[in-house]
């Protein structure tokens, strides 16, 4: 029997309707990408993919209507760092919500500063993950 304290994460998904919001998925893993595609089956949100910072950065520049950006911080070409900061400069109002899975290797506070609205550690928790996303729609 299933505990009434907690919305299994299926049950949570069917709960949220992102229609006509787009996020974008900068990572260069494309394993990574399906991955989170998975997680939001059933969200109805328009899920997209940059391979590097700097396809993040030109997607935002051609399409102005991208909800949120999912960003990798360790990718080839551009790093997500210089990417998020660039992407802010265009446009302040974007959620970027970092994803890593090198928390050693960037603090937090570094990834707040470059303009991140929040941090996320990989592996990501399905659960969490939909909450934090959440927050920004």
């Amino acid at each position: 029997m299933e505990s009434t304290d907690t919305i299994p994460q299926t049950e949570m998904k069917n709960e949220i309707d992102w229609s006509g919001k787009t996020i974008l998925v900068a990572d260069d893993v494309y394993t990574n990408f399906l991955l989170i595609e998975a997680i939001l089956k059933g969200t109805n949100a328009n899920v997209i993919w940059a391979k590097n910072g700097q396809e993040a950065i030109n997607q935002c520049v051609d399409h102005d209507h991208i909800d949120m950006i999912l960003m990798d911080i360790q990718m080839p070409v551009m790093n997500g760092i210089e990417a998020t900061r660039e992407i802010k400069r265009l446009r302040t109002d974007l959620p970027v919500i970092a994803q890593t899975a090198f928390t050693m290797d960037f603090d937090e506070k570094t990834l707040l500063m470059a303009g991140c609205s929040q941090v996320l550690t990989k592996p990501l928790i399905p659960d969490l993950f939909i909450k934090t996303l959440k927050k920004y729609f």
